[in-house]
């Protein structure tokens, strides 16, 4: 980090549900974790939590629920004048807190909405292909999971494409899940289709929701999440569909920079897709985050151990490149990339959308809040 002060709230992390069991305080730097068994023990359950919340926030409950950032019903923010204030959707801040977040203050407590526990079963099936098929894999993904964004919203797919040398000692395999919510097993009309084209490995598994993040490598005691001296730019990209031949392209990119004694060999090529339902039912215009109409959240995580400034150029061509070559087959004339994922040479048009009533609001909004420019370090305005 470099030309910027990190603050930590690890001390501001209470949790308390309120007495009509409708609503939740929860401090800046309560974990998602630690929110997550906080209210499952208390019968509720919630999306993702602050940082994400401020860039948006995806989450497993989505396509119920909408966006992160959509469950806060007040935020209390020390402003870039030292205030704190308590913000609402009263306030002209609060279209702006809520998806370019980042840019006005500190959130060192939320109040958000909670719901009761609808279906404690969940069910995950991990299917491991290898790369001469991943083609057929997204195609499949299309066809039977993403259905030109009707997907179910009891479903959620994501997968990634890493190194295993036990499964395949040249080239990244083909983690691939599909999850669903409120059964033992998921469903075989969402599974078939890809057993049938001759995985490496099937592997079915139930639990709750607490079980979500450790199932899918991003829990608190997973590899990515541990504190090992690497490196780990993205390179995010919002998509409508998967396009089969830029999956390909992008497949064949990442094995050739990846594989073998490559400084890159423990990268990872992620693809997050979530039901769209309940983020698509807000209104596009009610917050600064723009992207609501995508389907497909993909981003090329590039891990290394950092090893001098060529290094991390090399590591920033290759991020880069394989985004372009998702978006030039995407159809769509602008990058979309989600804030919170930022590799951070992009711009304000890519993270906060390109429509020039949202430019011009969030600049106003910079200037009578933060006119001196203080919470400009990470995705700024201007």
């Amino acid at each position: 980090m470099k030309s910027g002060v990190e603050i930590y709230l690890d001390q501001l992390n209470t949790i308390e549900v309120a007495e009509d069991g409708q609503t939740a305080t929860i401090g800046g730097g309560a974990l998602s974790k630690h929110v997550t068994d906080a209210l499952w023990d208390a019968g509720k359950q919630t999306g993702n939590l602050m940082g994400p919340a401020l860039g948006g926030g995806h989450g497993w409950l989505q396509g119920h629920h909408g966006l992160v950032a959509d469950q806060f019903v007040s935020m209390d923010v020390v402003l870039a004048d030292g205030e704190l204030q308590t913000v609402d959707p009263e306030s002209d801040l609060w279209w702006a807190l809520n998806g370019a977040g980042h840019n006005f203050g500190i959130v060192t407590s939320v109040t958000t909405k909670v719901y009761d526990i609808e279906h404690r079963d969940w069910a995950i099936e991990t299917i491991v292909f290898s790369g001469d098929k991943v083609g057929a894999v997204y195609d499949a993904a299309n066809k039977h999971l993403l259905q030109n964004g009707t997907q179910a919203a009891d479903v959620i797919n994501w997968s990634y494409w890493l190194h295993d040398a036990a499964a395949d000692p040249n080239n990244p395999i083909i983690l691939f899940y599909i999850i669903q919510e409120g059964v033992k097993a998921v469903d075989a009309k969402y599974t078939q289709p890809f057993h049938d084209l001759g995985p490496v490995a099937v592997t079915p598994m139930s639990g709750t929701y607490k079980d979500l993040a450790g199932w899918t490598g991003i829990a608190l005691s997973s590899p990515p999440c541990q504190k090992a001296g690497l490196a780990n730019p993205r390179f995010p990209i919002y998509l409508q569909s998967y396009n089969v031949e830029a999956q390909e392209e992008a497949y064949e990119a990442f094995a050739n920079a990846t594989r073998g004694s490559s400084a890159f060999n423990g990268s990872l090529f992620m693809f997050e897709g979530y039901p769209v339902q309940g983020v698509q039912a807000v209104d596009g215009e009610s917050s600064a985050f723009a992207f609501r109409e995508a389907h497909l959240l993909a981003a090329p995580l590039i891990t290394y151990k950092p090893d001098g400034a060529e290094l991390d150029e090399e590591a920033g061509r290759l991020g880069n490149r394989l985004r372009d070559i998702l978006h030039k087959k995407s159809g769509l004339c602008n990058v979309r990339a989600y804030v919170n994922y930022a590799y951070g040479n992009e711009n304000p048009k890519v993270w906060y959308g390109s429509a020039k009533w949202r430019q011009e609001r969030l600049k106003e909004l910079k200037k009578q809040y933060d006119p001196l420019g203080k919470f400009s370090f990470f995705g700024p305005i201007a």
